[in-house]
């Protein structure tokens, strides 16, 4: 496996680990529809499902993980979340998190945004 693929496999795990301690439950991980992939789907609290993207960095010299989340992605997360609403006959609301995770030798930081984007 690439050091890329493989970086982003720990980048996930992290997330996950972080999410459960922050008192989330994680209800499904790497869910793929079509050409889209969701890391990881989270719930909180009752009626919201958190659909979140995890970014994996080992360096932010070109930029910060969070930065990296492009349009065409968004619409593909986009894509997939109303896929597994309409797919588990959810009523709920979803909101789309990032979690950057930057991880080298010397760091390893893992911030949450909650709200990252909105869909329409």
């Amino acid at each position: 496996m690439a050091y890329h693929n493989e970086l982003g496999k720990l980048g996930e795990e992290l997330a996950t680990q972080y999410l459960l301690r922050e008192g989330y439950n994680i209800l499904e991980r790497n869910f793929v529809y079509d050409k889209a992939e969701i890391d990881i789907i989270a719930q909180k609290e009752e009626g919201v499902i958190v659909i979140v993207e995890v970014k994996t960095r080992n360096s932010a010299a070109f930029g910060n993980p969070q930065e990296f989340v492009s349009k065409s992605k968004i619409k593909l997360l986009v894509k997939a979340a109303n896929e597994y609403i309409i797919d588990r006959q959810l009523d709920a609301e979803v909101r789309f998190d990032i979690i950057a995770v930057l991880k080298n030798k010397k760091e390893e930081r893992i911030e949450h945004f909650e709200n990252a984007f909105y869909h329409f």
